[in-house]
């Protein structure tokens, strides 16, 4: 992993991918999938994020008032189908990480944690937005930091040749996804 310049934080999130979004408050912590991801600004560069009502997640960020953007890869296809499916509070004495055994690793400048193998991670704090996020479930964030994987993100730009098992994959509905094509 190696750090991503902020001014470039949005093409991580550009291209549209599925992403796994990561909470973390008072001890207790979550995992989510979500494809309603979306980079919004350069400088400084935020995202938005469209987060049900109903969710732990939800309950978990808004406590917190930060969150992880982690982008999936083909390989992890599996973990991404679990955690979409589930919701964290139906383990009240554990937590998604523990019952799938997903791997993390700690953030630089948030509390939630970051999830290996992913291809991406953006550490989100939230401008607060109350009727965004009462009315549509939509979360702005600025980016306070942003890590990629250099096999296949690096100056600024995606580069999948070579990695297919490392492309983003992108839902499309009814549990069908796609991955990354080639580059045009």
């Amino acid at each position: 992993m190696h750090p991503v310049e902020l001014t470039k934080a949005f093409r991580l999130v550009n291209h549209g991918p599925t992403t796994i979004i990561t909470s973390a408050h008072n001890g207790k912590v979550n995992i989510m999938a979500a494809a309603w991801v979306c980079a919004l600004d350069f400088k400084p560069p935020k995202v938005t994020v469209v987060i049900d009502s109903n969710t732990y997640t939800r309950k978990l960020i808004e406590a917190e008032g930060t969150f992880a953007i982690n982008l999936p890869c083909v390989k992890q296809i599996e973990m991404v189908k679990k955690v979409g499916n589930i919701s964290g509070a139906d383990f009240p004495d554990s937590d998604k990480f523990a019952e799938y055994e997903i791997e993390t690793f700690t953030a630089q400048e948030i509390s939630a944690p970051l999830v290996k193998n992913c291809v991406a991670w953006l550490e989100c704090k939230i401008i607060s937005e109350p009727n965004n996020q009462d009315i549509y479930d939509l979360f702005i964030a600025e980016v306070v930091a942003a890590h990629a994987d250099e096999r296949v993100f690096s100056d600024g730009h995606w580069h999948f040749d070579g990695h297919d098992d490392l492309r983003t994959i992108h839902h499309v509905a009814g549990g069908v996804f796609f991955a990354t094509g080639k580059e045009c």
